[in-house]
């Protein structure tokens, strides 16, 4: 089989794990070295499916000797089989990026014979890469669950980012799915990764030119919809990741039924993107706004409402703590603000040391006047004319997320029967950009 062929399958078995970030490294090119990494350089273009794409996105082989049900790469399922040489991939690598196609690579793996030997395989690719060729671009692998540890270091100083994936959000959905993986072969990585970057942040400090174990972190993937694990499950690992093995990333994976198993969802399933979408707003909220996975959900309210943000259904379900007076509000409220994002609550600061701000003004440094409307007063005042109870605030939210309005008869909404997008052009805006 001719290297075409090989990359045609091999690129096409590696759409489903996810490679939606920037590099996290900024990282100059230097004499004699081909390509750099720049830190929020990788992602800007987009395919079919709506992934980003400027990395060579691809396997090292789809032979796997798992037999993950929800994997198209499982040992039991009957698919074209092949696999690059280390010699092969370092060369499509260097070739495509010359060409200026690709501005970094990101190397996932089935596992051939066993999880070490795959890694020996990656490795020599790597260091074809980074040694032969002076490759100084980005890199993103994904570690292989029960490898050697010494081998998941030695990958670590040729990479920029580093991941292990734990795509099940349950120890009894990784048995019944996923049996020949554990949860300890998956987390052992994630604590050697983050030992080895906290010492190789201490060894930086003492040695300037020591070398850099994955300077862009690491990372892991969830795929959602594949088992009835709830939104706050998957919620709390992923605060639980974040919290215990700084994770600077956790993915989230809309199931794509390709096959028919009575443990999965039926092939005429759609992929939940709506949950996925949601899930990442609470990611962010997370990561940038000081919430917790309990504050958004719950044991008695368990998934997200599909229609609204989660910031809007917190602030609904909180309205005791609104409307709050942006001149006088804490930035830590402010961020609570369905519609004040980081960027505006940072202006609000700003701009209110010199003067009072009114409505007008918050909509010059950027507030969403449309959503933040509702929950907040200027000068102990709330936007005039605006008349909406607390029964009618939740529809009102829900029209303003794309929902098609129809005559308004005391304060009342219908909702329309012909079918808009699930997700508005603004929420597509968030989901870039962080401003919820």
């Amino acid at each position: 089989m001719d290297v075409l062929d090989k990359l045609t399958i091999l690129t096409d078995s590696a759409k489903y794990d996810v490679a939606c970030t920037s590099s996290g490294v900024d990282r100059k090119g230097s004499a004699g070295q081909i390509g750099n990494a720049a830190s929020m350089g990788i992602c800007h273009s987009f395919s079919s499916d709506g992934r980003c794409i400027s990395l060579l996105k691809v396997l090292m082989t789809n032979y796997c000797v798992f037999d993950c049900k929800y994997c198209v790469n499982r040992k039991s399922n009957d698919t074209k089989r092949t696999a690059f040489t280390p010699r092969e991939l370092a060369e499509l690598t260097i070739n495509f990026y010359r060409r200026n196609y690709i501005e970094g690579l990101f190397l996932s793996s089935g596992v051939i014979r066993s999880p070490d030997h795959t890694m020996e395989q990656m490795i020599q690719a790597l260091t074809i890469l980074r040694n032969e060729y002076h490759f100084g671009g980005y890199i993103h692998v994904k570690a292989i669950p029960g490898a050697d540890s010494a081998l998941i270091t030695q990958l670590g100083l040729l990479a920029d980012r580093m991941s292990v994936n734990i795509e099940l959000p349950s120890q009894e959905s990784l048995q019944l799915l996923a049996p020949d993986k554990t949860k300890e072969s998956i987390l052992r990585p994630m604590a050697l990764m983050k030992e080895k970057i906290a010492e190789n942040s201490t060894d930086l400090v003492a040695y300037r030119h020591a070398p850099r174990f994955v300077p862009g972190g690491q990372s892991t993937q969830l795929i959602v919809g594949a088992t009835p694990d709830t939104d706050f499950k998957i919620l709390s690992l992923t605060e639980g990741l974040y919290r215990k093995y700084s994770l600077k990333r956790v993915f989230f994976s809309a199931y794509t039924p390709v096959m028919e198993h009575s443990l999965l969802p039926s092939t005429d399933t759609k992929p939940p993107l709506l949950r996925e979408h949601r899930l990442y707003q609470a990611d962010w909220l997370l990561r940038f706004y000081g919430f917790q996975a309990k504050e958004l959900l719950d044991e008695q309210n368990q998934n997200f409402n599909p229609l609204i943000d989660p910031k809007c259904n917190w602030a609904i379900h909180h309205m005791e703590l609104f409307p709050l007076e942006v001149n006088k509000a804490p930035y830590e409220m402010l961020l609570r603000v369905p519609g004040i994002g980081v960027k505006s609550a940072q202006r609000i600061l700003k701009a209110r040391r010199s003067s009072t701000l009114d409505f007008t003004g918050l909509k010059k440094l950027g507030v969403v006047l449309k959503r933040a409307q509702y929950f907040i007063t200027c000068r102990d005042k709330g936007l005039a004319g605006l008349r909406v109870n607390q029964d009618s605030l939740l529809r009102a939210l829900i029209s303003e997320n794309g929902v098609r309005k129809l005559p308004q008869q005391n304060n009342v909404e219908q909702l329309s029967f012909f079918d808009d997008p699930a997700i508005s052009r603004e929420e597509v805006v968030q989901c870039l950009t962080g401003q919820i």
